[in-house]
């Protein structure tokens, strides 16, 4: 019988990796606290419809990752998205954004990416492995709620560098590097308003503000064009400082944050939701591609192992597949 290779974390990464292996022949088992995959790619349904939340769209400059992204495009997992964006400038001025890179998205919400990669591949939802314990030749996994999976040959943990730490405890030397990235958070606001907004802005770089990224949500491929959503990221300082307020004031001041920055009058919402990321990005870039102890099976990958964008994330994952891959072989 085969022995099973667990990941845990069902993010960009973690389904990256499981889909080379997967490809490879060998037999995955991925586990994720959440509801569903996507990870900080994942998408929100709500009353005003679906609504991304994390990742606001991505980009691909890696020959191997562009291969991939043409790939969910032809899927119809993915469409580029074509926005009219600007920047604002500390004097409050707005000014067309000249940057032209390929902006992709996934469609009809981000999530559909995720879900199109994870496909019919095994994986628990709603199960928060706590604990990796070797044995003599198999890993076994144990949960939040005391229940053991396992044997498994290989893991491959794909979360956020603060909780990989935790996971790594058997190898201290990865769990050294991990415990070492530092993750900034993300406040994530939504606002939703009856008549569509009065201006041609659907995405904005934001400066001298709490806000550091604005984008009008109904302006992706996909996307419900009523009510008008708009997602509004906050400043890693802003989140940082103001990381327990309630999410009704954090409404309120990213609110008023906006109107300042959009210059028109904004109604009042019809529709407002707070989500707090509290791992959104990695302070800084590294360049490990994996952290990886072979002699044990152990792996971790995640877009903090490299750029911290979602191709990081991706070739992150197809770097631990590989060297799992290249063990086995």
């Amino acid at each position: 019988m085969t022995v099973p290779i667990a990941i845990i974390g069902a993010g960009i990464a973690g389904l990256s990796a499981a889909r080379k292996l997967h490809d490879a022949g060998l037999t995955v088992h991925l586990f994720d606290k959440s509801r569903g995959s996507g990870g900080r790619m994942s998408s929100k349904r709500s009353d005003a419809g679906s609504l991304d939340l994390g990742a606001q769209y991505f980009t691909a400059r890696n020959p191997r990752f562009v291969s991939e992204v043409n790939r969910w495009h032809s899927e119809g997992w993915a469409s580029e998205w074509k926005p009219h964006l600007y920047n604002n400038h500390t004097d409050g001025q707005l000014t067309p954004s000249p940057d032209e890179q390929t902006r992709w998205v996934g469609n009809p919400r981000m999530s559909a990416i995720t879900r199109g990669l994870l496909g019919h591949l095994t994986a628990s939802f709603m199960c928060r492995i706590t604990e990796l314990i070797r044995g003599e030749k198999h890993w076994h996994l144990q949960d939040a709620e005391g229940n053991d999976h396992g044997p498994f040959s290989h893991v491959i943990v794909a979360t956020p560098a603060p909780q990989a730490t935790a996971l790594l405890a058997t190898a201290p030397k990865l769990a050294s590097a991990a415990a070492g990235v530092k993750m900034d958070p993300t406040w994530a606001v939504v606002l939703a308003f009856e008549t569509a907004l009065d201006t041609v802005i659907d995405g904005c770089f934001v400066q001298d503000s709490p806000l550091d990224w604005v984008a009008r949500n109904s302006s992706k491929p996909g996307r419900d064009s009523k009510p008008d959503t708009w997602v509004l990221h906050a400043t890693s300082a802003w989140s940082k400082e103001h990381i327990d307020m309630p999410k009704e004031a954090v409404i309120e001041h990213l609110h008023g944050a906006f109107a300042e920055l959009m210059h028109i009058t904004v109604p009042a919402p019809i529709f407002t939701l707070a989500h707090r990321w509290l791992y959104a990005r990695p302070a800084g870039a590294h360049e490990w591609g994996v952290l990886a102890d072979s002699d044990l099976g152990l792996y971790a990958c995640g877009d903090w192992c490299l750029s911290g964008r979602v191709e990081g994330a991706w070739l992150s994952g197809q770097e631990a597949a590989r060297r799992v891959i290249e063990r086995l072989q």
